[in-house]
């Protein structure tokens, strides 16, 4: 276990680029989580599970509306999870949140929110048109 700590928020206008990052604070990237996730949620609406990446495989998961804009990647050197984030729309404005899960099934209910164990405070993005 560990405390998930995101940056990288912040305002930009539609079409320009943003690169969050969800970092492992005082303790060393934990080998039991399965894999670790973004989530956003926009004013009113459900929190979505967004993108998500296997701790050891690297295996990658994108919601549709995302799909070749964004790009979740990890460093384990420096215990960090990004998520480059390409061509914005104001659709994509929300509060993201940092997620991670200590399962390691194959099927893990990933996007639903109770598929994960460990959540970040969040970090907003707001896009303008």
């Amino acid at each position: 276990q560990g405390q998930l700590v995101e940056s990288g928020g912040g305002s930009v206008q539609a079409g320009g680029s943003l690169r969050l990052a969800c970092a492992v604070s005082a303790y060393p990237y934990p080998s039991d989580y399965g894999f670790m996730a973004w989530f956003r949620q926009a004013q009113e609406k459900e929190r979505e599970g967004v993108a998500a990446i296997g701790i050891r495989s690297g295996t990658t998961y994108y919601t549709d509306s995302v799909k070749g804009r964004f790009t979740i990647s990890r460093d384990k050197d420096k215990n960090i999870v990004y998520l480059q984030m390409n061509n914005l729309k104001p659709e994509d404005s929300g509060r993201y949140y940092c997620a991670a899960s200590v399962c390691h099934n194959h099927y893990c209910c990933f996007p639903e929110r109770r598929a994960m164990d460990y959540w970040g405070k969040g970090t907003q993005v707001t896009i303008s048109s």
